[in-house]
């Protein structure tokens, strides 16, 4: 049981790992710039993927996905891409981590959103004062600040969406599953 459980979690990883890469490309491709945020500022709709993957596995696999990600912006974007959405990727996951334990009770999927969206925002900041050596950069934050308001109701109110179907696919797969293997 536990290897097959392992297995499962490998793809269940590498699926949801594709699915986060593909939206961030499509993002990237099909939306353009928008003036008067900094170049790169997107809607960040992968996160809905590491949202899931995190109320899924926990903090563990929303790390993967965001190392996937990571990786992926190295390959195709830079040293610098990928040490912000690393950064980013980070400091949203693990704010989104903590928040979702208090899911029902404090915080729906928007709000969780929107504190991933902000930490984001934030990491990616830190990274662009680090890097350019301008910490006046932060005066960026108040735009970002609206940004993350909108992305993150955005993000969370679609994975708000999506979640009963995934789960009902889950929940069809895990019994299909048990028929076969039981």
């Amino acid at each position: 049981m536990k290897k097959e459980n392992s297995t499962y979690r490998v793809a269940f990883l590498g699926i949801n790992g594709a699915l986060a890469l593909v939206l961030g490309f499509l993002e990237h491709m099909l939306i353009p710039d928008i003036p008067f945020l900094p170049v790169g500022a997107k809607p960040g709709l992968s996160n809905i993927v590491t949202m899931y993957v995190t109320d899924s596995m926990g903090v563990g696999g929303g790390l993967c996905i965001t190392l996937i990600k990571a990786a992926f912006a190295l390959i195709t974007r830079g040293a610098t891409a990928s040490a912000m959405s690393l950064c980013g990727g980070l400091l949203s996951t693990v704010a989104v981590a903590i928040l979702l334990k208090h899911r029902d009770r404090l915080f729906s999927f928007v709000g969780i959103g929107i504190v991933g969206a902000l930490m984001h925002n934030f990491g990616q900041l830190l990274v662009a004062c680090f890097i350019s050596g301008t910490p006046a950069l932060i005066s960026y934050g108040k735009y970002l600040m609206i940004f993350a308001l909108i992305t993150g109701t955005v993000t969370g109110g679609m994975l708000t969406l999506l979640m009963p179907r995934v789960e009902r696919i889950n929940s069809q797969f895990a019994i299909r599953n048990r028929g076969e293997t039981g």
